[in-house]
């Protein structure tokens, strides 16, 4: 792999950040260097100087700021053509929207494009590291797995389990789906930079057999994540309980298979009761907090700081197509609007530090992404502080970091993304319109 040597602005954390910027690395003049694909460098650049580094070999971009990438906790590749349908909730979003759309990738060559189009989206807003759903079609899941694997781009997906309760042509079976979801872990899982997660959609399109099923995967393949859904919306918990009045609550159609690990990914958990966030605590079972998405639909205000204090590790995701845009930064500015209805002010730090490391601990990958620490994987990106004339104008008024930051996360989206880097090499630049594929 070839050698990256930039001179800029950088920022990172060690560590959960407080205000007074505790664990925030920032370097006002900066060097990151990368070889191998992998962090070799990253300090001030004095200390460069000192080491006898040529700071002349270093592409200078003073304005700029580097990051690691974003980390989007909960996603569907398969829902981008569901963006921005209108006018009702969950469940008869499902079946109005999702299902038909998700319909499609009966087709392999509509998956094949769908998926090389979410990459590209994926890349261009920033995002270097997805956890994805794909369809209950097998061949979707290769798909994506097959572009990701291409641009070497950390990723972790599944295609969804869903025997019940759905359109016909979208269910598979218990034995299907488990035995689909192994063909897909021994092929991909562990390839690259890959890893794979068992996707039972939720829990009212999984019949008790296919949830059993889907422990057993977990059990016999113990380094795999689960991802689902969970405590959305009002009316979606009431029929739940309709179909297994024998759950004592939502999280027990989960628990009761030993489905809640510290592995498992739980998106949404707006309703939870306080039962339910102690033995999430307990377990260690992870919550994909979706903004845009939990707004949109109606389906309420996730409580973050609750679950957080008592001690839920809770990430930020994305949720297209109920979340309304791939950009983690328009992303963190629903995240700030939706604590600021409970009471609680967001920080720039925090906020950028849950995209990064926050994300990468709370989905156990931060011994390979997530900072700019010796070894890791150079997974980042390098912000444009004038991607607009109002961004432009805003940040020249800030007086530091914190400040600058919180002008990204309120005003900006993929336009402030120059540059995304994944493992080292340049996978999206907005002004020459790269997008890296195979052979470029």
């Amino acid at each position: 792999m070839s050698k990256i040597a930039l001179r800029s602005r950088i920022l990172s954390f060690h560590g959960k950040p407080d205000q007074s910027g505790h664990n925030v690395d920032y370097l006002e003049d900066g060097v990151l260097i990368v070889e191998s694909g992998k962090v070799a460098i990253c300090c001030d650049a004095q200390s460069a100087e000192r080491q006898g580094l040529d700071l002349q070999l270093c592409e200078w971009l003073p304005k700029h700021l580097v990051m690691p990438g974003f980390i989007d906790t909960h996603v569907h590749s398969s829902q981008i053509d569901v963006i921005a349908s209108y006018g009702t909730q969950l469940l008869d979003w499902l079946a109005n929207y999702t299902f038909p759309a998700e319909s499609k990738f009966a087709d392999e060559a509509y998956a094949q494009a769908a998926a090389v189009d979410f990459v590209d989206y994926s890349l261009a807003a920033g995002t270097t590291t997805s956890f994805v759903f794909t369809t209950s079609h097998a061949h979707a899941a290769d798909a994506l797995f097959s572009e990701a694997f291409a641009r070497d781009m950390r990723l972790v997906a599944g295609k969804v389990l869903m025997d019940q309760n759905a359109l016909p042509a979208l269910q598979d079976t218990a034995e299907s789906g488990f035995e689909d979801s192994l063909a897909l872990i021994n092929r991909w899982h562990g390839k690259g930079r890959l890893g794979y997660a068992v996707t039972p959609r939720f829990a009212g399109t999984s019949s008790v057999l296919q949830l059993k099923m889907a422990a057993r995967l977990m059990q016999e393949c113990d380094d795999v994540w689960l991802q689902t859904h969970m405590s959305e919306n009002l009316e979606e918990i009431r029929w739940l309980e309709s179909i297994y009045p024998e759950a004592k609550d939502y999280l027990d159609n989960y628990d009761r298979f030993g489905l809640v690990t510290e592995r498992s990914i739980f998106a949404h958990c707006i309703h939870l009761s306080e039962s339910e966030i102690r033995r999430l605590a307990d377990r260690g079972g992870v919550v994909a907090f979706c903004p845009t998405s939990n707004l949109f639909l109606g389906s309420g205000l996730m409580p973050m700081e609750k679950l957080t204090a008592a001690g839920v590790p809770v990430s930020i995701a994305s949720d297209v197509g109920g979340g309304t845009s791939l950009s983690m930064l328009m992303t963190l500015a629903e995240a700030y609007k939706v604590c600021q209805m409970q009471g609680y002010s967001l920080h720039p730090f925090e906020a950028f530090y849950r995209l990064t490391l926050g994300n990468a601990a709370a989905v156990n990958l931060d011994e390979f992404v997530g900072s700019f620490e010796i070894g890791r994987e150079a997974d980042f990106v390098v912000i444009d502080p004038c991607p607009t004339p109002i961004i432009e104008r805003r940040v020249a008024q800030c007086t530091t970091i914190a400040e600058e930051l919180f002008v990204y996360m309120t005003l900006g989206d993929d336009r402030c993304i120059e540059r995304t880097y994944c493992h080292g090499i340049e996978r999206h630049n907005k002004f020459t319109q790269l997008i890296a594929r195979p052979g470029a």
